[in-house]
């Protein structure tokens, strides 16, 4: 069912991972979508011929979510393309592990600068752009609910777009726009990099038995851009089968 037919949907870091899952099912659901990469641009032309090959339109455009001018820039091009835009889906992050007492300081500052002040950024321009009833959902992570070592800086960023979700939600909410935020517990990409004993434990930990696919996150972000979706708002949504 086409329920996104007529929306344009923004989707940042969509060339690969949960982003590709998510472009490609807000596109089978009948969005125009607009695929964001950083630098893989092969990739993400293969997201926009997978989203047109499910009968809906789409463009790739080079974006990095680190530079508020490359976000403007982004901006103005997908209203370019499309006439506006509905939904935005803030997907992208820098993610670095690190013991709290060894991360580099410039490590730090890349990770705020992409994943929270990058999401800032993204959903400043949103506010900006979306007519009534648009949609922002900003992906999260799982790990600022069950915080593994290593993780300090990247969940803390995570952190920070989980206060920015719920405080623009409440700024949004007479305008009909709603602000959520998806936490995906462990997920099967290929950026997943844990040892299979690990896999094996967090299998065990999880209530429904198996790893998440970037599909399962997917569904729910296109439950919330959906009609469905719309008398939820300022939310923070645990996806990870029972692991969070």
């Amino acid at each position: 069912m086409s329920t996104l037919t007529g929306k344009t949907a923004l989707v940042t870091a969509s060339s690969r991972g949960i982003g590709r899952a998510i472009a490609e099912r807000l596109g089978a659901d009948g969005a125009n979508v607009v695929v964001n990469y950083q630098s893989n641009g092969d990739a993400a032309a293969q997201v926009v011929a997978a989203v047109e090959a499910a009968g809906s339109k789409a463009v790739a455009v080079a974006a990095d979510m680190g530079d508020p001018a490359a976000i403007g820039n982004l901006y103005d091009q997908a209203v370019a393309a499309f006439g506006g835009v509905d939904i935005v889906v803030n997907n992208h992050a820098y993610i670095e592990f690190g013991g709290f007492d060894q991360l580099s300081l410039e490590s730090y500052d890349k990770i705020f600068a992409v994943t929270a002040r990058g999401t800032f950024v993204s959903m400043q321009h949103a506010a900006r752009v979306l007519p009534d009833g648009g949609r922002i959902i900003n992906i999260s992570a799982g790990g600022t609910v069950a915080a593994g070592a290593g993780g300090s800086a990247y969940h803390g960023a995570k952190a920070a777009v989980q206060q920015f979700t719920t405080t623009a939600s409440k700024e949004l909410g007479h305008r009909g726009i709603t602000v959520n935020a998806v936490l995906p517990g462990t997920t099967r990409t290929d950026g997943l990099i844990i040892p299979p004993q690990m896999v094996e434990q967090l299998v065990a930990q999880t209530s429904l038995g198996r790893l998440g696919e970037p599909e399962d996150i997917a569904a729910v972000v296109a439950f919330l851009a959906g009609p469905d979706g719309r008398w939820m708002t300022g939310q923070l949504v645990r996806a990870g089968g029972g692991l969070i």
